[in-house]
């Protein structure tokens, strides 16, 4: 399909062609016929993108103080590296369009196929072909609305909700300052809502159009239009205050004051400089608002994505409803759309429009359209796959083709740059969710093809090895069908995240090896490989007498809002990460750990959460010891990882994989890397060489299931007060 992007990092606005995002079980797949740009919006993105590194840093010092507080507690080149990579993220522009639903998740019951709707959201209503929305992020089309009335959607409750942050009943006399696309249909809002709505803005254009609409009160002058809010009001000033303009400037917040009434309310949709003079704002005792989005549920993800309604009897107007009452207005013809589309054009035509759009005549244009081709029933063909044109040199035909399926920052930043350095990998395949991302990830690091569809990946006869590195709660799934597919697989831990979902894939995989599909399975355990763990295992393999072990982890505070605690999707930190440790202890004792007990802290769970600062103890068959203290609590300026090793009066001590000390019989030795060396690229050459069959898997499947097993028996811990008992059944 076609889409238009545009990368933050350089500015450049393309049109690509992409695969169709993937329905999942919350959304709905639209087939877009009309979408709206946000002139200013869209323009302010654009501009900002083209600036430098400096001139973004000037644009947005509110990004500049998050870096810096970051790079605090994370330091200054993992900051960095995480920034650039985000810059580099392409984004999807636009965010309100109309079209016809033809693919509905299985969580999904407002809608059906069919059925035509208005959505809204960034990353979702895009200028697109086809688009996903979740169930509050859409609303059906009244019939008497055409497509291009519906898709002004989050333009409407964007105004929708300035006048609902205004709080003005009916007769009051609203100023409204600016008369852009948002600022005509404030006015419109107004008056159908029974308000008095006086108007200013310095283009004569949008007077004439405002007027054309039926707005009264209109001005181009400031003298005149303070003029009319004394004169109709009775010198007591306007009620509420709604700025819609887009400037650097303070001008209109202190026009704003100076109209006010006492007590009356000033509320910003547009942007404006808001820093009022404290003795203005003290005689009139006026309260400023800024306007966030189409009302309450606006970029919460519990609402839009996860789907969790504001009740209505507590939050009467959500950003849903306000869509709802929006079109509705449309529909009565209490608001004018078709007088506000200035410009109409084809998606394959909007290269052109932006361009025109960031020149000199831009303020010709209010509302700007793009339209889609209409298809045929029996002609719509979801493209979920694309061949990528190559960058790389060509793979070698022993190379083993490897499909990667998720592709989250651990591994845009880790994964996929240590994967395209491994001599005997071939990268085929990539697949996310987001067309873009699988498009623009897959140009990046040079895989032939991207797609959306994993199971395409799964049916490839070419491809031998899929690494998976979705959400953890898609792991279980995404592995089983790998392994029925007769596929090597690497997932990225954890395995699973409960213990049904475990034991599935044991049986899982002995039926594999039962039928002779000796297929390799393979956990992102990679400590293990580690060159620091490497000379470890030397100075420990002629002991005799058990080991005691500490593992601490400064693993830096994540909030409880965080998809990694929710219990459906990352099950939580313990299952998540404690997995790399356990198996940092089989590889040091060689053995399997038997018993385990937990205690975690007794907090208020949100400045210092109890399951993520946690003491674990674990015992192992021969009669090794292991402590593992897990913190969110602390400094992230302090090492993350230290390991403390004892036995038969030796020592070992290893920080960060990057310094290691031995002290044995009386001398301390060092071991010191150039940088961090946590065995990421060892990890990969090894699961080569395990796939061609030199070699045999480390850990084997046998100590994956163990590990993991582990993990949930921690847990059982926590939640009960008692050492609990590992076996595999």
């Amino acid at each position: 399909m076609k889409q238009i992007i545009q990368n933050y990092r350089t500015g450049v606005v393309e049109l690509v062609e992409v695969p169709v995002p993937l329905c999942t079980s919350n959304k709905i797949l639209v087939e877009n016929r009309s979408s709206l740009i946000s002139i200013g919006t869209e323009r302010s993105i654009i501009e900002l993108g083209k600036k430098s590194l400096l001139g973004k840093a000037r644009a947005r010092p509110d990004l500049v103080r998050r870096f810096i507080e970051k790079t605090k507690n994370e330091g200054l080149l993992k900051t960095f590296k995480e920034a650039m990579d985000r810059l580099d993220t392409p984004t999807a522009l636009g965010y309100s369009a109309a079209g016809i639903v033809i693919d509905v998740g299985e969580n999904v019951h407002r809608f059906s196929p069919g059925d035509r709707v208005a959505c809204i959201g960034s990353g979702y209503a895009s200028h697109a072909e086809y688009f996903t929305g979740t169930e509050y992020l859409c609303a059906s089309i009244p019939p008497q609305l055409s497509f291009e009335e519906a898709s002004f959607g989050m333009l409407g409750i964007i105004a929708l909700h300035g006048i609902r942050c205004a709080t003005v009943g009916f007769g009051e006399t609203v100023a409204v300052i600016g008369l852009g696309l948002i600022g005509l249909l404030t006015v419109q809002i107004l008056n159908a809502y029974g308000c008095k709505p006086i108007c200013i803005d310095i283009d004569k254009n949008k007077v004439e159009l405002a007027a054309s609409l039926g707005v009264k009160q209109l001005y181009t002058d400031e003298n005149g239009f303070k003029n009319c809010v004394e004169r109709l009001t009775n010198g007591h000033g306007a009620d509420a205050v709604i700025i819609t303009a887009a400037t650097k400037s303070d001008a209109p917040l202190h026009m704003a004051v100076e109209i006010s009434r006492f007590a009356g309310k000033i509320v910003l949709i547009g942007v404006a400089d808001i820093h009022p003079h404290r003795n203005e704002m003290w005689h009139k005792e006026v309260s400023i608002i800024v306007s966030k989005g189409g009302g309450p549920g606006f970029l919460d993800p519990l609402y839009e994505i996860k789907g969790i309604d504001y009740p209505i009897g507590y939050i009467r107007w959500t950003q849903q409803r306000n869509l709802e009452e929006f079109l509705n207005l449309v529909a009565t013809e209490k608001i004018r759309i078709k007088e506000l589309i200035s410009l109409r054009t084809q998606i394959d035509k909007a290269e052109a429009v932006y361009k025109q759009m960031l020149g000199e005549g831009s303020s010709q244009y209010v509302g700007v359209i793009i339209n889609y081709p209409t298809k045929e029933k029996f002609d719509i063909k979801i493209e979920t796959h694309i061949t990528i044109e190559r960058l790389s040199s060509p793979s070698s035909i022993d190379d083993i083709q490897t499909a990667v399926i998720g592709a989250g920052l651990f591994a845009r930043s880790i994964l996929l740059p240590t994967l395209k350095r491994v001599k005997g990998l071939a990268l085929h395949s990539i697949c996310t969710a987001s067309g873009i991302n699988s498009f623009h990830i897959g140009r990046k690091f040079g895989f032939r093809e991207s797609t959306t569809n994993y199971k395409e990946l799964l049916n490839n006869k070419e491809i031998a090895l899929i690494v998976i590195a979705t959400p953890h709660s898609t792991h279980a799934t995404i592995l089983i069908e790998s392994l029925l597919n007769g596929k090597n697989v690497f997932i990225e831990k954890p395995l699973c995240v409960n213990k049904e979902e475990l034991s599935l894939i044991i049986k899982t995989y002995q039926s594999a090896l039962s039928n002779n599909n000796n297929c390799i399975l393979c956990v992102g355990y990679n400590r293990r490989h580690s060159p620091h763990t490497t000379r470890i295992r030397q100075y420990l393999a002629e002991r005799k007498d058990p080991l005691v072990i500490t593992y601490r982890i400064n693993a830096g505070f994540v909030p409880n809002t965080h998809w990694v605690h929710a219990e459906e999707e990352g099950g939580s930190r313990i299952i998540g990460e404690v997995g790399h440790f356990i198996d940092f202890m089989q590889v040091l004792t060689g053995c399997d750990p038997v018993k385990t007990y937990a205690e975690r802290i007794s907090a208020n769970n949100q400045t210092s959460l109890n399951s993520d600062n946690t003491v674990i103890t674990l015992k192992f068959e021969d009669g090794s010891i292991g402590n593992i203290i897990y913190s969110a609590s602390g400094n992230r300026a302090y090492s993350r990882e230290q390991i403390e090793v004892f036995w038969e009066r030796k020592t070992i001590v290893c920080t960060d994989f990057k310094t290691t000390y031995f002290y044995i019989n009386g001398s301390k030795k060092k071991y010191k890397t150039s940088h961090q060396e946590l065995g990421y690229l060892e990890e990969f050459y090894h699961i080569v060489d395990v796939v061609k069959g030199k070699i045999a898997p480390s850990p084997t499947p046998r100590e994956l299931f163990l590990s993991t097993l582990t993990t949930f028996k921690i847990n059982d811990s926590i939640y009960t007060a008692t050492p609990q008992s590992i076996r595999l059944e």
